[in-house]
């Protein structure tokens, strides 16, 4: 926005606009661009100026703002000095916490176990006598010197080996794999990410970055809270042009899909696809339960934006009140097929990781509110671990678990070779219901439909051929005769007639 001086009741101010100039210049700007385009009329450009205003977007001349006071005409306003971003709420102290950067650094974190024999005497007033003054403090410097031979100090260090080793087990006795190397490198686990999604989520159950650089842009996060709660956001109480909801969901699309790495991040993809054998119907709780813990092992900053777009496409889904956001597509198969690879994604491209990352996505959208949890019981395990590593119970943080392990009355343990056998046949068995969800999919156009038949071919001939076993079967499938080709060449045998005629 062009600024200059302007002249009013006699008196000059600089860097300032009239409310008829923004309303020239912001409605040229929304006609010209690609996401609102010439159907933006004068009157929804002064709504737009209102809620700046409303906002301390801009504000008066005076320094006025908070109502909705602007029309076409030549009262003066400017922008203001400060920036209108919200403060962020105060946390209590023992709350806080540093930059992940920073947090192995932190000696004095709220994960270092404290000193539990230390207490302090309750003040019952002033009167208290010195003879029981003196009887309490001795009998505190006599408990420390008992619990200081028996009791060892924990480093940062071990802190955090006991959570990776504790998560660890836990996933392992979850998953049922003999052993938890063949789905996932135990190098990459960054213990310091699981204690900060453990500590820093909010009563909502999303979690609190502190540093806000790494989260979401304020206009995505309007643009999420907008859609996810369709039409009673407050930000819908003036008319919007038509296709205002399409507009928003491109913008909100555009900004996930142009991440540099899907939100389960490139590393643990294996992890996720191996839990895909595990989404059925009666393998339904442990699923849960191994995302649940899988997801902790993300960066703070990707937990919270699945979080927050798990919410939104979740309550978009379920929302009768939502236009059509697509002339062929449901809603919810919209939300499947425009955020499935920014959720999961192969660094390497490969065909089919759509249908993979849809199969997941679809189930996280079901179940994201406890999968996105935070587990007590995880807490719980890990404190009992500490306690028995300082007591001297065990040796290294690595040493057997001592709080109980989940677990499950349709489980037992197999051999190695069991399990090769039936990760096999229940891949398989994934992979054909993934090539029964292309067929029934219904919102599916044709065209699209045999591109994904045609790639499902190539990638798993076998399964493919055990579907469809004929070239008619196939054929049936989109309604085609199968044609006859005509033979090129027709050759009629020659009549032979007798010499005597």
């Amino acid at each position: 926005m062009p600024l200059r001086k302007h002249r009013q009741h006699f008196k000059k101010y600089g860097n300032c606009f009239t409310a008829g100039e923004a309303v020239d210049w912001l409605y040229d700007l929304l006609r010209n661009n690609s996401n609102f385009g010439p159907e933006v009329t004068r009157q929804q450009t002064i709504q737009l100026l209102r809620k700046f205003l409303k906002n301390h977007v801009i504000e008066d001349i005076k320094g006025r703002w908070g109502s909705e006071n602007v029309d076409d005409n030549n009262q003066l306003f400017r922008f203001p000095a400060t920036s209108p971003l919200k403060t962020p709420p105060r946390r209590h102290p023992e709350l806080q916490r540093n930059n992940i950067e920073n947090f192995s650094k932190d000696k004095d974190s709220i994960f270092k176990l404290r000193n539990l024999s230390r207490r302090t005497p309750k003040k019952h007033g002033l009167h208290l006598s010195q003879e029981k003054a003196e009887k309490i403090k001795h009998k505190i410097i006599n408990e420390d010197q008992e619990n200081a031979a028996d009791n060892r100090e924990l480093s940062q260090e071990d802190v955090e080996e006991v959570w990776k080793y504790v998560i660890l087990i836990y996933l392992q006795t979850i998953l049922g794999v003999p052993s938890l190397e063949e789905v996932i490198n135990p190098k990459q686990v960054i213990p310091q990410y699981i204690m900060y999604n453990m500590a820093n989520t909010s009563k909502h159950g999303v979690v609190i970055l502190q540093n806000k650089s790494d989260d979401l842009p304020h206009w995505v996060l309007s643009a999420m809270k907008c859609l996810a709660n369709w039409p009673r956001s407050n930000d819908m109480n003036n008319p919007t042009y038509v296709g205002f909801e399409r507009d928003v969901f491109r913008t909100i699309a555009d900004y996930f899909l142009d991440l540099p790495e899907p939100l389960l991040t490139f590393e643990y993809y294996e992890l996720f696809v191996n839990i895909l054998g595990l989404l059925q119907p009666h393998l339904e709780r442990v699923a849960i339960d191994a995302l649940q813990l899988c997801c902790l092992l993300l960066p703070p900053p990707n937990r919270r934006k699945l979080q927050l777009l798990m919410r939104m496409i979740s309550r978009m889904s379920q929302n009768v009140d939502m236009p059509k956001l697509h002339d062929a597509m449901g809603t919810r198969s919209l939300m499947i097929h425009t955020f499935s690879r920014c959720v999961l994604c192969c660094a390497e491209e490969v065909d089919l990781d759509e249908l993979l990352a849809g199969r997941l996505v679809s189930f996280l959208m079901d179940h994201h509110q406890e999968i996105l949890q935070v587990p007590s019981y995880l807490q719980t395990a890990v404190e009992k671990h500490l306690d028995y590593l300082k007591k001297g119970h065990i040796e290294n943080p690595g040493d057997g678990l001592f709080a109980p392990l989940p677990t499950y009355s349709y489980c037992k343990q197999i051999s190695a070779q069991e399990f090769d056998e039936q990760k096999v046949s229940t891949s398989q068995a994934a992979i054909a219901e993934l090539l029964e969800n292309i067929i029934k999919n219904r919102s599916l156009p044709l065209k699209e439909k045999r591109k994904k038949l045609k790639q499902f071919q190539k990638e798993y001939p076998l399964i493919y051929q055990k579907r469809f076993p004929t070239t008619e079967s196939e054929a049936a499938l989109f309604g085609d005769k199968p044609t006859i080709k005509q033979p090129m060449l027709i050759l009629r045998k020659p009549k032979f007639r007798s010499l005597r005629y």
